[in-house]
């Protein structure tokens, strides 16, 4: 083409002085270097998705979803662990400036002035440069943002009692706690004892299973009255007979004594009598 030929010259631009509608190639142009939407690209895009998804169900299967008791809103001293990509705002809560009345801070402060500064990072970083080492500022912040995610994460799995909560999570199967006993009853209007145990008595991060060992009801009100190891003694509120009913209701594996629950051996009496 000659200069000028068949152009119009409007300022310093040159535009075409017959219009040609914007047709795209067709794909033969492009051997080997494109494909058909449909059925090429989506069949191997759902080939490459049905191959992730049986994966993800093979591990689904190998390894179960670590499942915990039933949840008991009366525990106080159970330890909580947020999902692993929340752990670096879960270990901020554990640090003075960041915790007790400056909650606020660890928990909207600084996860807003961090979020929100990836927000306004178009408008902060508006250079045409792409390449990091041009880009040392933006690039020295990057690293420090993802060196402080590592690092927190690390450390909050590394300051989680595992197996305090590995303990407090357990399912214990085989209990059944009579509910209107009148040794239950008694147990519910003990916060000390709830704070630790539980309101279903099985047991939390501050105190075990209450029917994890057998003994006796007099075993049972001595250990109330005293404490047993890291147990404190003296935190029981209530009457002498109502420390004997509690006891004798643990004593018994979570059942009413009077009815006759877990009491194998007078049942036993019971039917040889009527059978004679």
């Amino acid at each position: 083409m000659h200069r000028g030929k068949g152009m119009k010259f409007v300022g310093d631009s040159r535009v075409p002085a017959e219009r040609k509608p914007n047709v795209p190639k067709d794909y033969s142009e492009y051997p080997g270097k494109t494909e058909a939407f449909w059925p090429n690209f989506l069949l191997r895009e759902w080939m490459v998705g049905a191959v992730f998804l049986i994966g993800f169900l093979v591990l689904t299967v190998a390894h179960p979803a670590p499942l915990e008791r039933v949840a008991d809103p009366t525990d106080s001293g159970y330890i909580p662990l947020p999902d692993w990509y929340f752990l670096f705002l879960y270990q901020l809560l554990k640090y003075e400036f960041a915790a007790g009345q400056y909650t606020v801070i660890g928990a909207v402060v600084i996860p807003g002035v961090a979020f929100g500064a990836l927000l306004l990072v178009p408008w902060l970083d508006s250079g045409k440069e792409r390449r990091p080492l041009k880009r040392p500022i933006a690039s020295g912040l990057m690293l420090l943002g993802v060196a402080s995610i590592i690092f927190l994460t690390w450390e909050s799995v590394d300051d989680h009692d595992w197996e305090a909560a590995a303990q407090q999570g357990e399912i214990v199967e085989g209990v059944e706690v009579d509910e209107s006993a009148e040794g239950y009853e008694i147990y519910q209007s003990q916060e000390s004892c709830i704070g630790c145990h539980g309101g279903d008595m099985l047991g939390g991060a501050a105190g075990p299973n209450i029917f994890e060992s057998d003994y006796d009801t007099e075993e049972v009100m001595e250990i109330i009255q005293n404490g047993l190891g890291e147990m404190p003694g003296g935190q029981f509120e209530g009457s002498d007979e109502e420390l004997e009913t509690l006891a004798a209701f643990i004593a018994n594996d979570g059942q009413d004594p009077d009815n006759g629950n877990g009491g194998g051996d007078d049942e036993d009496n019971n039917e040889e009598n009527e059978e004679d």
